[in-house]
């Protein structure tokens, strides 16, 4: 029993924690009850790193705004003053000819559109898009991690709380045995080491209870603390682990993975970050063409007065054609090259994990399936082992190590049995998780 308990511990610390189907939950009884749903939906909402990437999505809506505006003409108002002294003053004839006013006034607006980019633009807008996609996918991932977190303690708390159950009927029943051997010795057909034996059997299965109950409570503090809820002290789980056999078609789970899973789409969604990068860097050391266009007004103009403020406008074309950069764009385009070759081998390396991932769960739920089988025949075995070593103890043909090493054996069965049901609605979660299937 000890050793069926040892491997119920790593189990839970490990968590396959990803499968499916095999729970049937009990309707809510009260309103601070939690189903499996509930547990979900209760940690989906308590958690800020939720609230934190999707500002993220916000901040990455914002760059494709931003990357829009090159679109767009840019207006600026300027308006400047400047003294200016000493005065240049030319003489001519017998008249002073001054150059230029000491206060010196300019107002205008100038308006600014590039009229050709050869794509440099649509380069930027596509990569901001991209990120945008990335970060609204990362909410996805969140979600999904979330969920099956909250799915792992949700069923490490029902299989803490099944296996109890299995210690306690076994410690009721080798107390039920004690009185029975206590009864005996009254009437002198037992000795007292049989009883001595016996509460050394009881011992133990209440150790390991106390096991049990410990690492339920820490089950139900770490749910506590995802669902952001320090006060429970106990959180108010509903439910029951139960066995539900289901097939498993691995080619369409695979099919079905490779399409859905957000790992994959976070690779692609790599890739075309990594691909809109270099075409940025390749558009990004052609010309460009712009128009400029002011109007406003200044002082300053020789004739015919020189403090006069008048009205002017400036039209005006720049072609900007980049000659010599070192070859920093040439070095660019090699490391966005190299990335964006990198991004396909990861896409690839993701899809093949995927299938193993599948692969591995469809193997975990077969084999939790023949587990629960066995199980259930060592139950019946240990059962009937059971009845028979208490009838020939009590016709005194037996002894009484032979009734606790049948009440060990059958309580260690009840724990395989529990331990299989476990495992296998893991197995399925895992399944599910695998796929790519949303359980939020």
């Amino acid at each position: 029993m000890l050793s069926r308990l040892k491997l119920a511990a790593p189990l839970l610390t490990l968590g396959l924690l990803t499968a499916g189907a095999a729970s049937a939950q009990t309707p809510v009884a009260t309103t601070d009850s939690l189903t499996l749903d509930a547990t979900i939906k209760a940690v989906m909402d308590a958690n800020p790193a939720i609230t934190s990437l999707e500002e993220q999505v916000n901040a990455a809506q914002a760059r494709v705004a931003q990357s829009r505006t090159g679109y767009l003409p840019y207006v600026t108002g300027t308006a400047t003053y400047a003294r200016v002294d000493p005065q240049v003053k030319l003489p001519f004839g017998d008249q002073v000819l001054q150059l230029a006013p000491n206060n010196n006034y300019d107002a205008h607006i100038t308006a600014q559109y590039m009229l050709l980019d050869f794509g440099k633009n649509d380069a930027t807008y596509n990569l901001a898009k991209a990120q945008g996609v990335t970060a609204a996918d990362n909410i996805v991932t969140a979600r999904r991690d979330l969920a099956y977190n909250a799915v792992q303690l949700y069923y490490n708390i029902l299989f803490m709380r099944e296996s109890i159950k299995v210690q306690d009927e076994q410690i009721a029943s080798l107390q039920q045995h004690q009185r029975e051997m206590e009864k005996r010795v009254q009437g002198g057909v037992s000795t007292k080491f049989d009883v001595t034996t016996t509460q050394v059997r009881i011992t133990q299965a209440q150790n390991a209870k106390i096991d049990l109950q410990n690492q339920l409570h820490n089950q139900q503090t770490q749910l506590a603390r995802l669902l952001h809820r320090p006060e429970y002290a106990e959180v108010p789980v509903r439910g029951s682990l139960a066995y539900s056999a289901a097939p498993v078609d691995v080619n369409s789970a695979i099919a079905q993975a490779v399409e859905n899973r957000p790992e994959v789409k976070l690779a692609r969604d790599a890739e075309n970050t990594a691909e809109a990068q270099l075409r940025l860097i390749e558009k990004s050391n052609l010309p460009s063409l712009g128009a400029q266009v002011q109007a406003g007004g200044k002082n300053g103009y020789i004739v015919p007065n020189l403090e006069r403020f008048r009205f002017n406008t400036v039209a005006a074309v720049q072609l900007s054609v980049p000659i010599y950069d070192g070859n920093r764009n040439k070095n660019q385009r090699v490391e966005a090259s190299a990335n964006a070759r990198s991004a396909q081998s990861r896409t690839q390396d993701v899809q093949e994990s995927i299938r193993s991932d599948v692969r591995q769960a469809a193997n975990n739920i077969e084999a939790s399936s023949a587990r629960y089988a066995n199980a259930e025949t060592q139950i019946a075995q240990a059962t009937d082992a059971l009845t028979r070593a208490r009838a020939r103890y009590r016709y005194d043909v037996g002894t009484n190590l032979d009734v606790l090493d049948a009440e060990t054996s059958l309580a260690q069965a009840r724990l395989a049995r529990v331990q299989a049901i476990y495992n296998y609605t893991m197995g399925q979660y895992q399944l599910k998780r695998a796929v790519g299937e949303q359980i939020w």
